[in-house]
């Protein structure tokens, strides 16, 4: 019998929410089970959401997925513009939704939620675990009704001294079950946890000034390895990267040539962390090209050419309101080696790989997909 840890961040105190609160006091809060949670337990929204959070959401996440595209979107369609009247109308157009978005953001939503959770700042120089407390992410768990899982082998204080790597899956077109940055950096251990992202997306105005303030770096062996041999910080990746956010209503894991990871960990001798994403991959309704162009260009280029709609129908907008629970799988400890060989990294990857196999079938029940199955590739 396994005992199994669940924390409802949709439910946090917001009192709680903040950098200061000691990690015993959000662990106080957590509920316990053998093996697994009950059928169901783990897909419940939350309701009712307050109307504040639910309207930013709405607004905030719909800035932040266009803004991913913008500066691409506004080389294209000026250079259209010259040559079709429809292209510089929505031009026009675009530039309209985004001043919208932008000015409600800025006058309103933020003056408001800065008051509202006693963070007069957005975000403090030089303190990325403090900036992972604003309130957009405070929002989405509140509004994606977020729980986090986690087995006993991890719980404080297994892991105090302990760098680790929490290998992430499935991406969707959204990763939102990760944006609960405090909890990377102070449920386990008191490290701070560094996400990483495309490195083209730490170049993009506006949003990579955010993203780097939160601790994000760009997923590179080099930089991963500096921040846990280094630092001896934690790291966050999303394993199955670009490929992963073309998967909508199906449950599969692009994990089987990603063993770069893996060699990483070898390398710095830290625990790889299995986690899967229950819900991820009914955000949104991703629009995918039958013959696979739009994913081979994704794939290659680094950076998400994925058409996607959310709540409402909303091309690029908010997601739906879908529970979302990020359930952690049994540790794998990795020894050190200097030189991992292939044989190495193949082994500790199929550790890997059955991590998530096994974190899914324990727990798909208690999220109500007990019918699905997890398709490796």
């Amino acid at each position: 019998m396994t005992k199994y840890y669940k924390l409802n961040l949709a439910t946090l105190p917001d009192h709680l929410f903040s950098k200061d609160t000691p990690a015993q006091k959000w662990l106080d809060l957590a509920t316990t089970a053998e093996n697994s949670f009950p059928p169901n337990s783990l897909n419940r929204v939350h309701s009712p959401i307050e109307s504040d959070v639910e309207l930013e959401r709405i607004v905030g996440i719909s800035l932040y997925m266009i803004g991913n595209v913008l500066p691409f979107a506004v080389i294209a369609l000026s250079i259209s513009s010259l040559f079709s009247t429809f292209a510089a109308l929505i031009l026009k157009a675009l530039a309209v939704y985004v001043t919208v978005l932008t000015l409600l953001t800025k006058l309103y939503f933020t003056p408001k939620f800065s008051r509202k959770y006693n963070r007069p700042d957005l975000v403090v120089p030089h303190d990325m675990k403090d900036n992972q407390y604003i309130y957009t992410e405070r929002n989405n768990q509140k509004y994606c009704s977020l729980q986090i899982i986690w087995p006993e082998s991890l719980h404080r204080p297994a892991m105090n001294d302990q760098p680790l790597i929490f290998c992430a899956i499935p991406h969707g077109a959204v990763p939102l079950g990760i944006t609960a940055y405090p909890m990377w950096s102070k449920l386990f251990n008191d490290k701070l946890c560094h996400w990483t992202t495309a490195p083209i997306v730490l170049k993009l105005p506006i949003i990579s000034k955010l993203m780097k303030a939160i601790g994000y770096i760009p997923a590179k062996s080099k930089n991963i390895l500096e921040t846990l041999t280094k630092k001896e910080e934690n790291v966050g990746i999303i394993l199955d990267g670009i490929a992963g956010m073309f998967q909508s209503h199906d449950e599969i894991a692009h994990v089987m040539q990603r063993k770069g990871i893996v060699k990483i960990a070898l390398k710095a001798g830290v625990p790889l962390v299995p986690m899967y994403g229950f819900g991820h991959t009914e955000l949104w309704r991703v629009v995918v090209d039958p013959v696979g162009i739009l994913e081979s260009l994704s794939v290659k280029l680094d950076v998400s050419l994925t058409p996607f709609f959310g709540r409402f129908g909303w091309f690029l907008g908010p997601p739906k309101r879908i529970a979302v629970a990020m359930c952690i799988g049994e540790p794998i400890p990795c020894p050190k080696i200097e030189n991992p060989t292939q044989d190495d990294v193949d082994k500790y990857h199929g550790l890997l790989v059955k991590g998530y196999e096994e974190v899914f079938q324990r727990h798909k029940e208690a999220y109500g997909w007990g019918h699905k199955t997890l398709q490796f590739v």
